[in-house]
């Protein structure tokens, strides 16, 4: 990879990088020797911009978390029905998670190993995800006033959403190794869930 000479193209150069080999590798078997070998740059412009790989990996793993949460709690649009709404979050959740296959073990695997990240990405994403939550559970309740829509929590949507569409990717492995399933049957299981997932979240709501 060819270095820039604009200084925010080369941090973001650095970044990308690393978020590459920080999903392929893991924190523990990344390094910002590798990092700067691959970017073509020497080890001290890494540390330059990042300080240290752990504050770099804090950048990466931030990115992350915004990916999930951005997706998961997208504003609901006051020209569109709350089943629309409903279907729109799932569906974009869905897409930013097949595009981004990886990061759920890269999300969850830090959170294991290192739980204190939690509290500072919570520090660092401030009042917004709770501003969403209160605007899906007031949309939420306008529903359950009117019948349409059985008793639930905002919380309890979201996290049904959340789980239906993070398992096809977290079980990715066990479907190809230990079920044998070929890449291309894989692919397709990818592209039929959405739609399954949809229907079962839309059907969960009825009253």
């Amino acid at each position: 990879m060819t270095l820039h000479t604009n200084d925010t193209t080369t941090e973001q150069v650095i970044l990308d990088t690393a978020t590459a080999l920080f999903l392929e590798k893991g924190y523990a078997l990344t390094s910002t020797t590798e990092i700067a070998r691959i970017v073509g740059c020497n080890q001290a412009l890494v540390h330059y911009y990042f300080r240290t790989k752990d504050r770099l990996f804090d950048a990466v793993f931030s990115k992350a978390a915004g990916i999930f949460t951005d997706a998961l709690l997208l504003p609901m649009d006051e020209n569109l029905s709350f089943e629309e709404n409903v279907r729109r979050k799932v569906e974009t959740h869905y897409d930013v998670m097949k595009s981004n296959p990886r990061l759920p073990f890269l999300f969850f695997n830090e959170l294991n190993t290192n739980p204190e990240r939690l509290s500072l990405l919570r520090t660092k994403i401030g009042e917004a995800p709770r501003s969403l939550m209160l605007q899906t559970e007031r949309a939420l309740n306008v529903e359950i006033e009117k019948g349409t829509v059985r008793p639930m929590t905002a919380s309890n949507l979201l996290l049904t959403i959340f789980s239906l569409n993070l398992v096809i990717f977290l079980s990715a492995p066990v479907l190809q190794v230990l079920g044998g399933m070929t890449e291309t049957e894989y692919e397709a299981l990818v592209e039929n869930r959405k739609r399954e997932n949809v229907t079962v979240v839309l059907k969960s709501l009825r009253a």
